[in-house]
């Protein structure tokens, strides 16, 4: 594992204590708005973990919001007692960029449950798909994403299905361009170098809609 790879697990790994302390404190509640619980993960991340950072914007949305793309702006709505909610944070942590998102259900709702395990299974469908790969692009990934969203009767919810991350901040390419996206327009080679001959790190991210119940569900973290 290279030095950078190191780096990257180890900010990965603190962004998830910091969601298992978030719901070993019962935070994720009915009756709290999203804006309420970003505050607390905040500041649990700072208190705690001395996060300061966040290198993307930092989102909690629950019920209809789970449908939002990333760019949504919905307006701040309160957790119910049968919801679902997602987490999604990119916390900066010693200068390394982490991106991990989570769901959440809120009660007992089969499709609500089901629509969880299904998109954790599906990203893991995926990091294993990628593996079986030395070359491929981010429009080739993009397409075998969408595709098996469909298998599992959903919408796919996202403009793109992940991009890098390293340190902060991370590469750029010029305005306007997708070669660090995994996207349908993005015919770039996923296991390209990056100008200095180093690997590029990727990001996964599923985001299924379930146009039926009117609630989403995302998961999100490193390639493996």
């Amino acid at each position: 594992m290279t030095t950078a790879r190191k780096n990257l697990v180890g900010a990965e790994q603190k962004a998830k204590e910091l969601f298992k302390t978030v719901e070993g404190l019962e935070l994720i509640v009915p009756g709290k708005t999203e804006k309420q619980l970003n505050d607390e993960v905040v500041k649990v991340a700072h208190e705690v973990y001395g996060i300061r950072e966040f290198w993307h914007k930092k989102i909690v949305r629950a019920g209809i919001n789970t449908m939002q793309p990333y760019n949504g702006d919905p307006p701040d709505v309160a957790i119910q007692d049968n919801d679902l909610v997602i987490l999604d944070f990119g916390p900066v942590v010693n200068n390394w960029e982490a991106d991990l998102a989570r769901t959440y259900v809120v009660g007992y709702n089969p499709a609500m449950l089901k629509l969880r395990q299904d998109v954790e299974d599906a990203w893991q469908l995926a990091n294993a798909w990628y593996a079986t790969h030395d070359k491929l692009t981010g429009a080739e990934f993009y397409r075998y994403i969408t595709n098996i969203t469909t298998q599992y009767g959903y919408t796919f919810g996202g403009e793109i299905a992940g991009h890098i991350v390293g340190p902060y901040p991370h590469e750029q390419l010029g305005p306007g361009s997708l070669g660090l996206d995994i996207h349908p327009g993005n015919n770039q080679d996923m296991f390209a170098k990056d100008p200095l001959g180093n690997e590029r790190h990727w990001i996964l991210e599923i985001h299924f809609i379930d146009k039926a119940n009117n609630i989403g569900a995302f998961f999100e973290q490193l390639l493996t």
